[in-house]
């Protein structure tokens, strides 16, 4: 189902600029028991992209209240909130843009996340690199386009998930999902500051790692640094965490990285 501004719907105005220009934002959460997960992170996260993207979106105790209603109709599954600079003319102008919208839904919980935990998953790199951009980098914007050709060329493959290098080579993330690898005592994770989205199980894994007897550090890798590790995983706020089997010609054994985080990230409210 879909709610629009507080209706129930299915129909967007043709001038609306997500539509239009992809301007606007989203996120997505996982329902559990009737509850957003990470609602705070979450609400966050869509303040802090409509500031970046300098929407004027103000409704934020309504789209909090709407978020929780519509999870209270589901046990379990996924809550997405799309944020739109809203109807606006034919041009790139946002000057007579005054009247953000909302787009809230929800769909089934990924299954398959379960076998993935338990089975660990494969990644192939992916031929598609994301372009760097600063002043974007982070945020979840609603221009997706790198991530749909990523996913295409991936199912053209037996993997499970892309490794997706930025367009000077770093090592940045998966295709849906943020990377963290471990070599000793040491764990790594792409810098953000320049491509990719900086996830909200991302976040919260820093987070864990920071409290830790583990050393973060965020770096500009090279894949061949990153072929070295002992052990990789891969999260989301829908995975949460998972597991990597193989990337390319390299396999990884060890699951220590996995077992510190998995049973923390499983229920973080």
């Amino acid at each position: 189902m879909f709610l629009i501004n507080g209706k129930c719907n299915n129909e967007l105005p043709a001038c609306d600029r997500s539509i239009q220009f992809g301007d606007g934002c989203f996120t997505t959460a996982v329902i559990n028991c009737g509850q957003v997960v990470l609602l705070t992170a979450h609400l966050t996260r869509l303040r802090e992209a409509c500031s970046r993207l300098s929407i004027p979106y103000s409704d934020w105790s309504i789209l909090e209240d709407e978020m929780q209603s519509l999870a209270r109709q589901a046990e379990r599954g996924v809550l997405k909130v799309i944020i739109t600079r809203g109807s606006g003319g034919r041009g790139y102008s946002i000057a007579h843009c005054e009247s953000p919208g909302r787009i809230l839904s929800v769909s089934p919980f990924p299954e398959h996340y379960t076998r993935w935990r338990r089975e660990g998953i494969t990644l192939a790199l992916s031929p598609v690199r994301l372009g760097r951009n600063p002043y974007l980098a982070g945020i979840k914007h609603l221009n997706r386009l790198e991530q749909v050709l990523i996913r295409s060329h991936l199912e053209q493959t037996n993997a499970d998930e892309a490794l997706v290098l930025d367009s000077d080579g770093w090592v940045t993330e998966c295709c849906a999902a943020n990377l963290f690898w471990r070599k000793g005592n040491v764990v790594y994770t792409p810098r953000l500051d320049q491509a990719g989205v900086n996830g909200i199980m991302r976040q919260f894994c820093i987070g864990l790692l920071a409290q830790s007897s583990y050393q973060l550090v965020e770096v500009q890798a090279s894949l061949e640094e990153v072929m070295q590790a002992d052990e990789m995983v891969v999260c989301n706020a829908l995975m949460p965490v998972i597991p990597v089997r193989a990337c390319g010609e390299a396999s990884f054994s060890s699951t220590t990285l996995y077992e510190y985080l998995a049973p923390l990230c499983e229920h973080p409210n």
